[in-house]
């Protein structure tokens, strides 16, 4: 490999370009110009209408239901965007924060014909970026031409794909002791993704026996409830509780994973926050923003275990899809230890629609 970025870097590069506003083209049999309708300008607007090609909007099935939108293209929905609207109409498009206040938005013509793969890549690098799953998307010739004379990232779509949906490898890179509240016997093990994306924390505690099952957790970070003490989730009281029943039993290890908001980022968590104070509950919220129900990917705490040399678990959740996911990626997990702490009169609702909806055993 020469000097230049291989298609993991350029991914990275193409979500750091996103964040800024800057666009990125989507280079194939369809080559388009994508950007995140969250952060684009009106003048970079301006000038993707210059290019002659029509724009549509790239959202999610989920955005486009609450919109009564058809989505021709199952989990994606492409719609037409008027010469005449202004950025305000692509934001409102994505943004569901007035969707009460002004709750017609159509009707909305959707696109059915041609090639949506590139419009799927664009929303998936949105999701990755941490930005709300909206794109605006212009077809052009000679994408990467196109993106060579305008200095912008060229992602080619065939080497792309794989990588869009895959979890990428974790590399260790440092490890250091760390004296707890929990126990003094704490160690602290850093892992960093090939993508360019955020670190993974894993704490021993004590010195665990890799030849037995550990007592071991599996933790989303929560920026509200692990630091500043929120009471509409139970997530601190459970992180606490679990390093706590870990140094009491002297053994264990517990896995911070920086996947905030069931890994939709704590932007557009604050923004299903905002929801939930209209009334939504916290499943649909997500809907609303065009998110599944949980886009966590568990699989990075299986990876971190066997890098650590554990293949059995006694794992600490309510939440049985984390036991499945940990058998599917071959840790065993012969015991699921119960952690029901943190119910408030703010998280009732919340605790109840994890059950109801999503499974959680509580």
């Amino acid at each position: 490999m020469g000097l230049g970025p291989d298609i993991v870097e350029t991914l990275a590069r193409a979500r750091a370009d996103l964040r800024m506003g800057v666009p990125v083209v989507l280079t194939g049999a369809t080559s388009v110009i994508a950007v995140a309708v969250e952060t684009v300008s009106e003048e970079r607007l301006a000038a993707i209408r210059t290019l002659g090609a029509a724009p549509v909007l790239a959202l999610t099935g989920w955005r486009a239901q609450t919109l009564k939108a058809r989505a021709y293209d199952g989990d994606i929905a492409r719609i037409v965007v008027p010469d005449a609207v202004a950025l305000g109409w692509l934001q409102a498009l994505a943004d569901p924060a007035d969707d009460l206040s002004s709750p017609m938005k159509g009707p909305l013509a959707s696109v059915r014909d041609g090639d949506a793969s590139p419009h799927r890549a664009a929303v998936q690098l949105c999701k990755s970026a941490r930005l709300l799953p909206a794109a605006l998307c212009a077809d052009v010739e000679d994408g990467l031409g196109f993106a060579a004379k305008q200095g912008l990232t060229a992602v080619p779509m065939a080497l792309a794909a794989p990588f869009l949906t895959a979890n990428s490898q974790l590399h260790p890179v440092v490890a250091a002791r760390l004296p707890m509240v929990a126990s003094e016997a704490g160690r602290v093990h850093v892992y960093r993704p090939e993508d360019g994306g955020e670190e993974h924390y894993a704490i021993e505690i004590g010195r665990p026996d890799r030849s037995a099952p550990v007592l071991a957790r599996l933790h989303s970070a929560c920026f509200t409830g692990d630091v500043l003490g929120s009471l509409k989730c139970d997530c601190g009281p459970q992180l606490r509780a679990a390093l706590a029943q870990m140094g009491q039993e002297g053994a264990g290890v517990l896995l911070y994973l920086n996947q905030e908001g069931r890994g939709i980022g704590l932007a557009n968590k604050m923004r299903a926050y905002s929801l939930q104070d209209q009334g939504f509950d916290t499943v649909e919220a997500n809907h609303r923003l065009g998110f599944e129900d949980d886009e966590r990917d568990f699989r990075l705490g299986s990876d971190i275990l066997k890098s650590l040399g554990f293949g059995a678990v006694r794992l600490m959740t309510n939440n049985p899809a984390k036991v499945a996911m940990m058998e599917a990626s071959g840790i065993s997990v012969p015991e699921r230890v119960p952690l029901v702490v943190g119910e408030t009169q703010f998280n009732r609702d919340y605790l109840a629609t994890k059950a109801a909806k999503s499974g959680h055993l509580l």
